[in-house]
C-alpha cells in the first residue's frame, strides 16, 4: 500500500515537471505574437491569430511564477505575500465549497430515494435532473443572487456568499444523485427476493443491501461533485461579487496582467490547490468505506 501510494506522488511529481518542461520548451520555439493561419502575403491583418502567444505578457516563465508568490502583493509597506493572500483566499473559498458540496449530496442522495422508492418519480425527476445541467451557469449565478436578495424573513439578510453555496450545490447535487441512484440500484434480485423471502422491509433493506452496494458508485459520484463544488464557487464568485474568495482574487489580479504578469498565475495555482484538497479529503472519505469498495464504478 505504501509502495503503491509512493508511486502515485512519484508520477503526480513527474507530471508537474514535464507539464512545466512543455511550457517553457513552447515558450523558447514559439512566437511571441501566436501562430497565423491563412495570412496573405502582402496584405496587412489577414489571417487568423492562434493562441497560445509566446510572449513574457502571455506565458511568464516558470520561476518568475513561483518568485512572484513569495513577494509582497503590492508595493504598500507591510503588505502579505501573495501567497499568503492566494491561501487565505483559498481558505475562504474552501468553506463555501464544503458547505456547497454538502448541500448538494443532501439534495442529490434525497433525489435518488425518492426515485428509488416511486418509479414514477424516476421518470418525471430524473430528465429534469439532467436537463438543470444544461443551463449556463454565468447566467444562473446574477439570477440567484437577485431572488435571494428579495427574501426577507424577520431580521434575516442574504448575503453573497449564500448565493455562491447555492450555486456551488446546483453543480454537485447532479453526479450524486444519478451515481446513488445507479448504486442503490445495482443489488442483484436474488438479492432482493431473498430480503424479501425474509420479510425484511424497505428501510432495513436500503441500509443492510443497498447501501452498502452502492459504495463503488457513490465515491466517483462524490468525487465529481467536489470538484463541480469547486468550479461552480469560483465561478459564482466572480458572478455574484463575493470578495474574499479565490474566484474573486483572479479577478482582480487579472486587473494587473500587463504589468505584472505572473500576479494572475498565482490564484489560478491557489484553485487547482483547492481542487486537490477537495478531492483529497473524499479519497479520505472513500477509506472509511473500504470494507464496501469491491470495485469502483465510473458514474
Amino acid at each position: 500500500m505504501r509502495s503503491t501510494r509512493a508511486r502515485a506522488w512519484l508520477w503526480g511529481a513527474v507530471g508537474v515537471i514535464a507539464f512545466a518542461a512543455l511550457w517553457e520548451l513552447y515558450k523558447f520555439v514559439g512566437p511571441a505574437d501566436g501562430w497565423l493561419v491563412g495570412a496573405q502575403e502582402g496584405v496587412t491583418g489577414s489571417g487568423i491569430r492562434l493562441l497560445p502567444r509566446a510572449s513574457d505578457q502571455a506565458m511568464p516563465h516558470v520561476w518568475e511564477m513561483f518568485e512572484r508568490i513569495v513577494t509582497p502583493v503590492t508595493r504598500a509597506p507591510g503588505a502579505l505575500p501573495l501567497g499568503t493572500v492566494v491561501l487565505l483566499a483559498a481558505v475562504t473559498s474552501l468553506g463555501v465549497a464544503a458547505l456547497g458540496w454538502l448541500v448538494g449530496v443532501v439534495v442529490g442522495f434525497a433525489l435518488a430515494l425518492l426515485m428509488l422508492g416511486f418509479r414514477i418519480a424516476e421518470r418525471a425527476v430524473l430528465p429534469f435532473v439532467i436537463l438543470s445541467q444544461t443551463v449556463p451557469l454565468i447566467a444562473l449565478a446574477p439570477l440567484i443572487r437577485n431572488w435571494g436578495s428579495r427574501l426577507e424573513f424577520g431580521e434575516f439578510s442574504w448575503e453573497s456568499w449564500m448565493s455562491v453555496v447555492i450555486i456551488a450545490s446546483y453543480l454537485a447535487f447532479f453526479p450524486v444523485a444519478v451515481g446513488a441512484l445507479r448504486g442503490l440500484q445495482s443489488p442483484d434480485v436474488i438479492h432482493l427476493e431473498l430480503m424479501r423471502t425474509y420479510a425484511v422491509g424497505w428501510w432495513p433493506t436500503l441500509f443492510r443491501l443497498r447501501l452498502p452496494a452502492s459504495v463503488p458508485f457513490l465515491i466517483p459520484a462524490l468525487r465529481l461533485a467536489a470538484a463541480n463544488a469547486v468550479v461552480g464557487t469560483v465561478v459564482a464568485e466572480i458572478s455574484v461579487g463575493f470578495s474574499g474568495g479565490i474566484g474573486r482574487l483572479i479577478l482582480e489580479t487579472a486587473v494587473a496582467a500587463s504589468s505584472d504578469p505572473a500576479k494572475p498565475w498565482a490564484p489560478i495555482f491557489g484553485a487547482v490547490l483547492l481542487g486537490l484538497v477537495a478531492a483529497g479529503f473524499v479519497a479520505l472519505l472513500a477509506a472509511f468505506l473500504t470494507p464496501f469498495r469491491r470495485q469502483e464504478t465510473v458514474a
